[in-house]
């Protein structure tokens, strides 16, 4: 998914964006934008903040003259065909909209892009399969029928995936991957993954990575820092973010009373407020 910031701008020629991708766009605060195939033929929308733009498809060009700020979001038509169950969908024109699914999920890449994507393209994979099936739901025509896959992925490999997993955390991976690494296409993967474990593969990573974590922050002389960076974490702040809303404690915290419950244990005495671990 490609996401770009656009600022207002006091332009007197039209902008062309070309987007081979279905693109969308949200306002970040009130404005207005003139929109439109040519230059001839642009149409002023006054919007205010969180209402949307869904563009035409004409030989992959739109154009405009902004007067409001807003997010620009490319989605991948494979990402829309396995929304679809890989079939074909076609979406309206919408010059100006409101949704509030689409609203959540651009704010929550809009928060990422301001923190400066701490969660790698995992997150940004998942987010635009979210949005491609939101669009795909609540927007688009089918021309062929959603396919549904029973079952889900066999425990060979779910194994082979957290191995995967395990050995490749420190680096930003990708749902192409996860999914390359057992031999599936990615829209399939996702839909079978989620199927099989109940989350999605991004909160399985984001897990794993918070159990490695607390292992490690049992150690007497580990600090927080290093352990965020081993475990793949761009900063210490979205470690520990990620750490509390898994966990319900700040990896200082959970360190802390993982140490003191040792050193009690090893006096020989017993407290009734160690963690049980």
């Amino acid at each position: 998914m490609r996401v770009e910031f656009v600022p207002p701008e006091s332009v007197t020629e039209p902008r062309h964006w070309v987007r081979h991708d279905q693109a969308f766009a949200m306002m970040l605060g009130p404005g207005s934008i003139e929109i439109g195939v040519r230059r001839t033929e642009l149409t002023e929308y006054r919007y205010v903040a969180g209402e949307m733009i869904l563009p035409k498809r004409h030989e992959g060009k739109w154009i405009g003259l902004m007067g409001a700020q807003h997010l620009m979001f490319g989605i991948s038509d494979s990402a829309l065909m396995a929304a679809a169950g890989n079939g074909e969908v076609e979406l309206p024109h919408y010059p100006k909209f409101a949704d509030s699914s689409l609203g959540a999920l651009a704010m929550a890449v809009h928060a990422e892009m301001v923190a400066g994507f701490p969660s790698g393209r995992l997150f940004l994979d998942s987010v635009e399969q979210a949005i491609a099936i939101a669009l795909v739901n609540r927007h688009a025509t089918r021309h062929r029928p959603v396919r549904i896959y029973r079952g889900g992925l066999g425990p060979v490999r779910l194994r082979r995936i957290k191995e995967f997993v395990d050995t490749k955390m420190e680096d930003d991976l990708s749902l192409d991957e996860m999914a390359q690494s057992v031999g599936l296409s990615t829209a399939h993967f996702a839909r079978m993954f989620r199927k099989s474990t109940g989350e999605t593969p991004h909160q399985f990573v984001l897990r794993q990575k918070v159990e490695r974590a607390k292992a490690m922050l049992r150690a007497p002389d580990a600090r927080v820092l290093d352990v965020a960076v081993a475990c793949g974490f761009k900063t210490q702040q979205h470690f520990a973010q990620i750490f509390r809303d898994i966990c319900g404690v700040s990896p200082t915290e959970y360190r802390q009373d993982f140490l003191g419950w040792e050193v009690t244990s090893s006096s020989g005495t017993y407290s009734e407020n160690a963690p049980h671990l």
